[in-house]
């Protein structure tokens, strides 16, 4: 059933990222592994990172389930197909079912994405990481991928109209080597290690990203500490 729903969501999603003629750039695909369980983990600045992060992960032939929030699957149009390719709900409230059901998946061999800031980041920098993913890694004894995505922001964030127009804006995609998760560690201080390296991997995107803003209206997708008008992590916990 996953095959049968995936499969063809994929190709829509790749025809329509051809459609706006986005320029996609990946690396380090080939630190996915080909078979068995690993959790893919991801920063998180644009509603669409999910099928950005899932896009890594095909040049090695492996289809990952998201977690994903619960209300996802009750909308009608999104939920028969976020079931269908068998995503992960989240219901906050009950958070040891979705626990429960990744670390199933994990066992039987599937890759599972998470995002470990929990929420979009408004900032575009990297917030601080819930030590689920490494919880879940150590528990199915499976590695840890980190990865970073850079210029997602630009089509579809937080608080921003969806920029849905044919601009050839670039996407930038670093996946890194795995991040071992051994049970005689704290899952903290694993994910601490996660985050330094998912952090690296954020900066190498940002050195490789082949535009920067075309005037001074165009800077909100750029971080402060970069020179850009995106508001600092300390505004955006003031707002909230």
């Amino acid at each position: 059933m996953a095959e049968l729903v995936y499969r063809p969501v994929i190709g829509a999603a790749l025809t329509f990222f051809k459609a706006l003629d986005l320029k996609i750039d990946t690396q380090g695909s080939e630190h996915i592994p080909k078979t068995g369980g690993a959790v893919l983990v991801s920063n998180h600045i644009s509603y669409l990172d999910f099928i950005f992060t899932g896009l890594a992960a095909l040049p090695q032939k492996r289809l990952v389930r998201f977690m994903a929030k619960e209300s996802v699957f009750r909308h009608k149009v999104s939920g028969p197909l976020m079931r269908g390719m068998k995503h992960i709900p989240v219901d906050r409230k009950q958070g040891e079912d979705a626990y429960a059901h990744a670390l199933a998946s994990l066992r039987s061999g599937e890759i599972v994405g998470v995002f470990p800031e929990a929420t979009i980041s408004e900032s575009f920098t990297l917030k601080s990481f819930k030590s689920g993913a490494a919880r879940l890694a150590q528990e199915a004894g499976v590695p840890l991928i980190p990865m970073a995505l850079w210029g997602t922001q630009r089509l579809w964030t937080k608080g921003r109209p969806r920029n849905f127009k044919r601009n050839h804006i670039p996407v930038t995609i670093r996946v890194g080597e795995p991040v071992e998760a051994p049970t005689d560690q704290y899952a903290g201080a694993i994910t601490r290690r996660l985050r330094e390296r998912a952090q690296e991997l954020l900066e190498a995107a940002q050195r490789a990203y082949p535009v920067r803003p075309k005037d001074a209206s165009d800077t909100w997708w750029v971080p402060s500490h970069l020179g850009g008008t995106a508001p600092t992590p300390a505004e955006v916990r003031e707002k909230s």
